[in-house]
């Protein structure tokens, strides 16, 4: 059975640029000046990256803008990509009451507490802060770090209290910063490219627009950055080191082309990456020729029901939000809403796509690793046919036992020429990356975390697999919710958990087995040999026996090709063995998966003690820090994975 890919999201791809903005808020002096240049300087900025993405001949989604939605600079970039009709996502510092309250700039405790509550601030210049901060929030999808919210509300009334307390003050300040820097990592994980407008003051403000610009070049996110004091000289850095040596350059020149250059670097699709996602189906189960690598797993004592099936039957895409995903679906849904976007783009997109990708990869590698393994057999068939026709005395019909040898030798080319010709091993690898990538997406999705755009896997082989998980991940954007210790306890407990602790058993009992079928491959090719140092030795005991004339003289003749068949045939297939030993590999994959299954054990046992210990510990930063080591451990065992096969391309078993 075979289908077309699960979504129309798999042919067509249509991805998106993502842009951050961050910059001083109304009250900097340089932006009060010169705000109108400003705000044009940005619109021109957009402009030419709307005219870049316009020369694109595939079909592009909406740019994404996130921003924090403070006064100033993130207000009038939200409300030019609001009029050009591109999407507009908020990763908020606070919860919605509380980020008004501050972000509105409340000076008095009675207007905190009314904001706090939803009501209208007293003062009228915080109350027309706070509804541009309400008009903008309800046209975005807002993800609200709102754990914390109780602890900085109470530190804010208390520096408003007692405004000479410089203790109380700096407790507030240094609340407000932390989450700020968390919000605005959430911001520089989803972003191609940042828009940051700052005069060169404070670079080290935890949250502060120069502490924002160095976290964006140290991943690796361009910064188009504006000088408020001389907004048209903007500049386009890549490095963290370029901060210190800015000169305005004007709008035209190097920069306006470096910009172009690094928006059509954030949208990757090529064609032929177009085609080679429309080019793989789904097929539920893998032919019986392809199968034979899985069993020689299962004769050497390989596979279980932990580690895996000698039935390569595969999970159909269609199938499975009501099969093995539903629990964590269910777990989705109770936690945002059923009708949440992260949720309607897990279902929809997302766990189709890892079935999907799951299903070709193992289909894949079936049959580029069977295709080598029956190579090896059919190498040593081919030479034990060969001679086969002595222990019978059969020369007169040795021409029969030379053509059999041949049909093996020309199946073993075209089996070769076959794979190679087909891209077994390229394809393999480059589906396998994406359903791997894809399959901690839940946990990644919730929790806001997302890998950086300039930390993604780079090398001289195809790259689309990676642009593709990640738009496809990047896609589903932030979950519209509001970040509470609830939710980060449901969210661990339900979801995260589970897959580190499914995640480590299966590689731990993957470890025990493939250690078990590399010493029993091992074993069997020694006694090969062993079986040929006892058939020389027999064959020589007896032509000594014969000498002595302790036997019938003419004996050794009588059996002299008897044992040179044994003497062939016994080594030819040792060595086969030991040459599907080597290019298994079982060792060194269960010592990939010895070590990935101890850094997912040190990983559950974090997250065990952060849920079961005190509560004030379960914060929206210690979640994520724990959400990005799992796909840390993910992309340290693709790595690993890719260093032991990547050399190793089907060829002929010589």
């Amino acid at each position: 059975m075979s289908t077309d890919p699960p979504h129309a999201q798999l042919v067509t791809w249509n991805p998106h640029l993502s842009l951050g903005v961050t910059g001083h808020r109304d009250g900097n002096a340089a932006l009060d000046a010169n705000r109108a240049e400003v705000e044009s300087v940005i619109a021109s900025v957009f402009d030419a990256i709307d005219e870049t993405l316009g020369g694109f001949a595939i079909e592009l989604s909406p740019v994404r803008l996130h921003s924090l939605l403070a006064s100033g600079v993130d207000q009038i970039a939200a409300e030019l990509a609001l009029a050009r009709d591109w999407e507009l996502v908020a990763p908020l510092p606070f919860g919605a009451e509380l980020n008004l309250a501050i972000n509105a700039d409340a000076g008095t405790p009675a207007d905190v507490r009314a904001l706090l509550e939803g009501q209208s601030a007293a003062d009228k210049t915080v109350e027309g802060r706070a509804e541009a901060i309400r008009s903008l929030s309800a046209r975005a999808r807002c993800f609200e770090i709102a754990d914390r919210d109780a602890e900085i509300a109470e530190a804010l009334l208390a520096s408003l209290a007692r405004p000479d307390d410089a203790a109380l003050a700096m407790k507030y300040q240094s609340l407000r910063s932390d989450n700020a820097a968390l919000a605005g990592r959430v911001m520089l994980d989803r972003s191609d490219l940042l828009i940051a407008v700052w005069d060169g003051a404070n670079p080290d403000l935890p949250g502060g627009t120069g502490h924002t610009i160095r976290m964006a070049l140290q991943q690796g996110t361009p910064v188009v950055l504006i000088d408020p004091a001389a907004p048209q000289g903007w500049s386009l850095l890549t490095r963290p080191q370029q901060v210190g040596h800015v000169r305005a350059t004007g709008l035209r020149g190097q920069d306006a082309a470096a910009l172009a250059r690094a928006v059509e670097t954030a949208i990757a699709p090529q064609r032929r990456d177009l085609e080679a996602i429309a080019r793989e189906t789904f097929r539920s189960r893998t032919t019986f020729g392809f199968g034979i690598f899985r069993r020689i797993e299962t004769l050497f004592g390989g596979r279980s029901t932990r580690s895996g099936t000698t039935k390569a039957i595969y999970e159909n895409p269609e199938a499975i939000a009501e099969g093995s995903a539903a629990p964590i679906l269910s777990a989705a849904s109770d936690t945002l809403s059923p009708d949440d976007e992260v949720v309607a783009g897990l279902r929809n997109n997302l766990f189709p796509l890892f079935a999907w990708a799951d299903a070709v990869s193992a289909r894949l590698a079936d049959a580029y690793r069977s295709s080598m393994s029956i190579s090896f057999m059919l190498s040593a068939f081919a030479i034990i046919a060969g001679i086969a026709y002595l222990p019978f005395d059969l020369a007169a019909y040795k021409w029969i036992f030379a053509a059999v040898e041949l049909a093996l030798l020309v199946a073993i080319i075209l089996i070769t020429f076959g794979g190679n010709r087909r891209s077994w091993h390229r394809r393999w690898f480059e589906t396998r990356r994406v359903a791997e990538y894809l399959r901690f997406a839940p946990g990644m999705l919730l929790t806001g975390v997302f890998r950086p755009i300039g930390r993604w896997p780079r090398g001289d082989t195809r790259q689309w697999p990676e642009r593709f998980a990640r738009d496809a991940l990047r896609d589903a954007g932030l979950p519209g919710a509001k970040i509470d210790r609830e939710y980060l306890r449901a969210v661990l407990s339900r979801i995260v958990l589970p897959h580190v602790a499914s995640q480590r058993a299966y590689h731990e009992a993957k470890a025990v087995q493939l250690d078990r079928v590399h010493r029993r491959i091992d074993k069997s090719a020694e006694y090969l040999f062993l079986a040929a140092v006892l058939s020389v030795s027999i064959y020589l005991l007896i032509e000594l026996a014969a000498y002595l004339g302790l036997i019938y003289a003419g004996a050794p003749y009588a059996i002299a090709k008897a044992f040179t068949f044994m003497g062939v045939a016994f080594p030819t297939l040792g060595a086969n063995l030991a040459g599907i030993r080597y290019f298994g590999d079982f060792e060194r994959f269960s010592g990939i998966s010895h070590a990935t299954s101890a850094k997912l054990s040190e990983v559950e046992t974090r997250i065990e003690l952060l849920l079961g210990g005190d509560p004030r510990h379960l914060t929206y930063g210690n979640t994520a820090g724990l959400v990005r080591m799992v796909d840390e451990v993910v992309f340290s065992e693709i790595e690993s994975w890719q260093a032991v096969y990547g050399s190793k391309a089907l060829a002929l078993p010589a």
